[in-house]
């Protein structure tokens, strides 16, 4: 299979508490709608962000700071990858919190992890490509979420500040190591492209894996989301205060790093022609792998949502929450809901969908493609049609109490 891309630009001083050993005979299991509504929130947008991939004209990580609207939608679905791995990271504390050992813990996340990735080469990549072959791979956000629990399956063994302390750690130092490549490590070079740099990689004759998201600094975040988790378990009002603290200080650091263009992203902000572009220019920050200034960006803003979500009611609150406790359903379904439709307007269109079968929707027929109103009005219907799917299954894992139903 012949595969073209377009280039992919790609201490805190309060003492929480420890897990608590609570008995799962008699204490429900810890959950708070404002991760789930927060997890549906950037579910939604995820949907967006693969409509824009199978259904706009542009290519599948469009940067030009001059096309304002087009980057913008791409620009607010970058919250969607770092939102949903760290409350991975949140949920999985709170999974032990259950009064569940270190050692089952453990063994959770190492089984849920490679289930994931085994997930990400199989079902994902057929939604992705409809393609049933062996010729071609992607390392993307599932595989990063599987990786990145096996990691935390043996750091959930140290102190919690220490996990914290080393998802810190890869989330601030890992640009420092943005000079290093594959090549300078010689032989065993493709190692470093799993933890750091994006590469295309050949398997074998005729067999390739584009190692996409690598591993570091995912890892990182999903860590510092389970040193996090106590948070979760303190007082309502005390853990609004401490969320909307620590967001609002990321967010202000944020913009005071970037701004200086010193550290924590690859390529530095520009003065533009328009003021508009030139504040683009400060938000178009790396993705692959995530930057430093990147993480700030879309960590710090999620932070203080988690806040103030915990006071959202209503229908519509209700409604993204749902999608937000059946991610993985979601997932699937979406990306091969949205290929699917994809293929019958290229037929329609251009009455050719070859294109579409085999590879992801990088290079596309001249002739194709909605303008963006278009792709949001797909985008809507998109997740309007995955409600009740989502919805019915939510239902149906409440109800059911088997061990297996936390791997779906």
């Amino acid at each position: 299979m012949s595969v073209k891309y377009e280039a992919l630009r790609a201490p805190w001083p309060l003492t929480l508490p420890a897990r608590p050993a609570l008995d799962t005979a008699t204490n429900a299991r810890p959950r708070l709608d404002s991760i789930d509504l927060l997890r549906g929130l950037v579910m939604v947008l995820m949907a967006l962000d693969h409509t824009r991939d199978f259904f706009g004209a542009s290519g599948m990580n469009p940067r030009d700071v001059a096309d304002p609207a087009l980057f913008l939608t791409r620009w607010i679905t970058h919250y969607c990858a770092p939102i949903f791995i760290l409350l991975a990271g949140t949920s999985a504390y709170l999974y032990g919190a259950r009064g569940r050992s270190t050692a089952e813990i453990s063994r959770f996340l190492i089984t849920r992890g490679f289930w994931l990735m085994v997930l990400e080469f199989t079902v994902v990549r057929l939604g992705w490509t409809f393609d049933t072959g062996l010729d071609f791979f992607v390392t993307q956000v599932i595989w990063a979420i599987g990786a990145s629990m096996v990691v935390l399956a043996g750091l959930v063994w140290l102190p919690r500040a220490a996990i914290g302390a080393i998802g810190i750690a890869m989330i601030v130092g890992h640009n420092a190591f943005d000079g290093v490549t594959a090549s300078d490590i010689g032989m065993h070079g493709w190692i470093w492209n799993f933890l750091h740099e994006p590469k295309l990689l050949t398997l074998a004759p005729g067999s390739q894996l584009y190692a996409l998201y690598p591993l570091i600094p995912w890892a990182g975040v999903m860590a510092a989301g389970y040193a996090l988790g106590p948070v979760f378990l303190l007082d309502a009002k005390v853990r609004r205060r401490l969320l909307l603290d620590l967001g609002a200080a990321i967010t202000v650091a944020f913009v005071v790093l970037r701004l200086s263009n010193v550290y924590g992203d690859p390529a530095p902000w520009a003065v533009q022609d328009t003021t508009l572009s030139t504040a683009l220019s400060v938000l178009n920050v790396e993705k692959y792998p995530p930057s430093l200034l990147y993480l700030m960006m879309t960590l710090g803003p999620a932070l203080m949502l988690l806040a103030l979500f915990e006071r959202a009611r209503g229908d519509l609150a209700q409604w993204i929450t749902t999608f937000g406790r059946v991610p993985l359903l979601y997932y699937v379904a979406h990306i091969f809901l949205i290929h699917a439709a994809a293929v019958v307007l290229a037929l329609v269109v251009i009455g050719d969908a070859a294109w579409l079968l085999g590879g992801l929707p990088s290079a596309k027929p001249a002739g194709y493609g909605l303008p963006l109103p278009g792709v949001y009005a797909v985008w809507l219907m998109v997740v309007v049609a995955l409600y009740p799917l989502c919805a019915w299954f939510a239902q149906l894992k409440r109800r059911r109490s088997e061990w297996w139903w936390s791997y779906l």
